[in-house]
């Protein structure tokens, strides 16, 4: 019986790093790029991305449904645990470790000591949800003020 692939799997081929494509993610800040390495993370299955944060960017509390397991590749990754944002809470992991990260935990991210790189492996579909709707860059709204006087 011949073994089914999983989608991107089917053929060897490498991904060089040049060749990794970021780009803006609506549910990231400015400050924060993804690049999809392996799969398709808006469907089921597994999946490889990569998450570059800017030094000094933060993403608030937020959960994703599915398990995921978070590699350093460079800087250092910090990351805290709970639904309230608290810069004593964070972490530092320094490249080259692993972090199991059971679905639905909140938790946070920063760039506190400059830009770092992140490898998510997961089972998709990709989720994302922010403790805070305020947090969410997918909800923001710009409001011009109006004088009511004129």
């Amino acid at each position: 019986m011949a073994r089914k692939h999983q989608p991107d799997q089917a053929e060897f081929r490498v991904i060089l790093p040049e060749e990794i494509a970021w780009k803006p993610y609506a549910a990231f800040p400015t400050g924060a790029r993804l690049a999809i390495v392996v799969g398709h993370p808006t469907q089921a299955g597994p999946y490889v991305v990569r998450v570059k944060v800017s030094g000094g960017t933060k993403l608030m509390p937020h959960k994703h449904p599915e398990d995921r397991i978070y590699t350093v590749m460079s800087g250092v990754f910090y990351i805290g645990l709970g639904d309230t944002f608290d810069e004593d809470k964070v972490n530092a992991y320094p490249p080259g470790s692993v972090i199991v990260l059971p679905g639905d935990t909140w938790h946070f991210h920063w760039a506190k000591s400059g830009e770092y790189v992140t490898q998510v492996t997961a089972i998709g579909p990709l989720g994302l949800e922010y403790r805070n709707l305020q947090d969410d860059p997918r909800h923001l709204h710009v409001y011009v003020a109006i004088d009511p006087v004129g």
